[in-house]
């Protein structure tokens, strides 16, 4: 006679809306296993911290992978150039990250699907379109930086950038087609752990705790306010708070079997990230402040910050050879790791909009459109990089002006999907919440847009327009505010979707996608997503002219 217990009772409620069967078990982590039945319930401290060893991950990944090949370049051009003074930007930076991807977090664990699907479902076909297509390009453009941070890195070693990329492009490939989340995540950990490079070299710079604890904490810009330094501030926003990350954290929680009761523990998760991403770029700003932008070394350094190769070696000048050459494996590592996130985050989303098997539980067998898609961008971008004259600088701006014109509508489509109680029912966002996320997603939109200006544009005054963007944004920010209030002390006591299911919250899910009611689009919503649609069209028609034109120079 069978002694197993019987299986838990789950009710329908529980049974998140996944697209693809193998997002539904046993999470299987790097440090841990979690049963799928396992409650969560009443646990000891071991037992919440073996928990935590088991979900963290996406979290974890997601932020150290944005510090990327172009997060390195653009953390060092700032403390070359401006030594700690910018170092203040950072610390800001930690909220932004926190609430953006606490919201995605939300999002993955209580419906189960991906971003992609979600926007393609709640609002309209061209928008699921656009959000891939849009996210594919920029996408790939990025991934061809992240090999020439390979090409750079490996070349401080004079190893041929012929040798070198198709080398790291095989690895990535083999480590992402294993047919194991477990084996994948593992390997991820390897590149989050050769991260901590930066503690050795953060010392071996020779750093002044009382410089960089004061420009932590007082902001100001070394040599004042202007066109230049405004736009490196805001290129060290858009390096680190990306359109991708929404995108690929939520796939990769629904991949990972996440659900609503382990919530907190995938908070922590991407808290402790935004915490060690931070830290990273701050290191990365003091090595180049204090070794190259300060003392002796300044007179021939400071301000020449040519990239990030150039970088290297110019430290084994002033340091010696082993800094140098921890430069690099920082490098080397923050490229790898960026570009397997990155060209996951597409494979999660062309999966999502054609609906077909998009796991890294299954095998390159049993889901091979989602691994020709990662391996197609992964072998089409380093082909790119291996073309003698290729066009890299102009690719590098394009993935600035792209970025600007995703984080728009992705930061927009986030906050929409938080307050859609259909889709999280009890998990919608508080009022509190609503009020920052619309603040953050306000200045990152108006930084966006001046990024992507300066792009089309160069000769534009970038710090007049910051202030009268800043201003505006203010008028419009107060504005909303007050019609929000209104309209929340005219509004009648509304039944939250979800408590009719008599569920605790942990366990309430989004239902069917089929089963959702069709969102009610106000006037005010159809007026704002066909602006959003025109300046969309707009916007890159200007990009691609502005390629084609730098392309033919």
């Amino acid at each position: 006679m069978s002694t197993k217990p019987p299986e838990p009772f789950v009710h329908p409620a529980r049974e998140r809306a996944v697209l693809d069967s193998a997002h539904v078990g046993d999470i299987r982590g790097a440090f841990g296993t979690i049963r799928q039945h396992d409650t969560g319930g009443q646990r000891s401290l071991r037992a919440r911290l073996l928990a935590l060893l088991a979900i963290i991950g996406p979290g974890l990944i997601v932020m150290v992978g944005d510090n990327d090949a172009g997060g390195v370049s653009t953390y060092s051009q700032a403390g070359q150039n401006y030594g700690t003074s910018l170092l203040w930007v950072l610390v800001l930076l930690v909220p932004v990250l926190i609430v953006n991807q606490e919201m995605v977090v939300r999002l993955g664990a209580v419906t189960g699907v991906g971003h992609a699907r979600l926007i393609n479902e709640r609002f309209g076909r061209f928008w699921g379109w656009f959000s891939v297509g849009d996210l594919f390009l920029l996408n790939f453009l990025t991934i061809v930086t992240e090999f020439i941070g390979v090409s750079l890195s490996l070349g401080y070693f004079g190893v041929s950038k012929y040798i070198a990329v198709p080398l790291a492009a095989i690895a990535l490939v083999g480590i992402t087609a294993s047919g194991s989340f477990r084996a994948w995540e593992r390997s991820m950990f390897v590149f989050v752990f050769a991260n901590l490079l930066v503690i050795p070299l953060f010392f071996l710079s020779h750093p002044h705790a009382g410089v960089i604890a004061r420009d932590f904490v007082v902001p100001g810009i070394r040599g004042g306010a202007n066109s230049t330094s405004v736009l490196l501030i805001i290129g060290m926003v858009g390096t680190t708070v990306a359109p991708w990350q929404l995108f690929f954290q939520q796939s990769n929680i629904i991949d990972k079997r996440i659900t609503p009761r382990w919530i907190n523990y995938e908070r922590l998760d991407t808290w402790i990230g935004a915490v060690v991403v931070v830290v990273g770029a701050a290191a990365i700003i003091c090595v180049s402040a204090f070794a190259l932008g300060s003392g002796p070394a300044a007179a021939r350094f400071a301000g020449r910050f040519q990239n990030a190769g150039t970088t290297a070696a110019d430290l084994s000048h002033v340091l010696g050879s082993v800094p140098g050459a921890l430069f690099a494996l920082v490098l080397l590592n923050a490229s790898l790791i960026g570009a397997g996130a990155l060209t996951l985050s597409t494979s999660y989303a062309f999966g999502d909009v054609f609906g077909t098997k998009s796991s890294l539980h299954r095998s390159f067998a049993d889901a091979k459109g989602f691994y020709a898609i990662f391996a197609g961008l992964i072998v089409g971008a380093a082909a790119i990089v291996l073309i003698p004259g290729a066009p890299l600088g102009v690719i590098t701006l394009a993935v600035q002006a792209l970025a600007g014109v995703l984080l728009p509508s992705a930061s927009v489509f986030l906050l929409l999907l938080c307050n859609d109680r259909e889709v999280l029912g009890p998990w919608c966002n508080p009022g509190w919440l609503n009020a920052l996320a619309s603040v953050i997603v306000a200045v990152l939109v108006l930084l966006s847009l001046i990024l992507m200006a300066t792009v089309l544009f160069p000769a534009i005054d970038v710090t007049s327009v910051a202030l009268i963007g800043g201003a505006i944004l203010a008028v419009g920010l107060l504005g909303f505010g007050v019609v929000t209030l209104r309209a929340r002390r005219g509004a009648s006591g509304v039944t939250m979707i979800g408590e009719s299911f008599d569920l605790p919250k942990e366990e309430w899910t989004m239902p069917s996608l089929a089963l959702l009611g069709r969102p009610e689009w106000s006037m005010g919503r159809k007026v704002a997503m066909l602006s959003m649609r025109a300046y969309l069209v707009v916007s890159v028609g200007l990009l691609i002219v502005k390629a084609v034109r730098l392309g033919g120079a």
